[in-house]
């Protein structure tokens, strides 16, 4: 598979989960599954296509499985998630330096007010990989940009 294919695909519809569902949720869901579509537990009464079907689905579960159930990567799918969500809300309003955002002790973040009076707020973790954030009260969305 592609590796844009592996980012734009939504992994946690295929295990029927939430993308806040525990790792633990996650593995039940896979586990429940994997069982169902596994090539093995099929009829072999029923017509080649369904069977086909089925290791279709098998292959599509363990590929979400692959992603969703290691912690990197699941972090970088959550990310690149959000990132792609985030192009999709509209334009970009401005671009904006890490340095130029007013740090929070207290949170351990940083936020930027926005000209509607709600503010652009991003976690110290997510500074790094996030390049895109959006107004917690309105629909505009800023550029994060990172000095040298």
């Amino acid at each position: 598979m592609a590796f844009e294919q592996i980012w734009k695909k939504d992994w946690y519809s295929i295990l029927g989960a939430d993308p806040s569902a525990h790792m633990s949720d996650l593995k039940q869901k896979y586990q429940k599954l994997i069982l169902m579509y596994h090539p093995d537990k099929q009829s072999t009464d029923v017509p080649a296509e369904t069977v086909e079907e089925c290791i279709q689905k098998f292959i599509e579960i363990d590929q979400a499985w692959k992603i969703l159930g290691n912690e990197e990567t699941k972090k970088e799918y959550d990310l690149q998630q959000h990132a792609d969500e985030l192009r999709n809300m509209g334009p970009v309003d401005a671009q904006v330096y890490l340095e130029e955002m007013t740090w929070n002790q207290d949170d351990q973040s940083f936020s930027l007010s926005c000209r509607c009076g709600g503010k652009y707020t991003i976690s110290k973790d997510e500074a790094e990989d996030v390049n895109l954030i959006a107004c917690d009260t309105c629909s505009l969305v800023i550029e994060l940009l990172h000095c040298c």
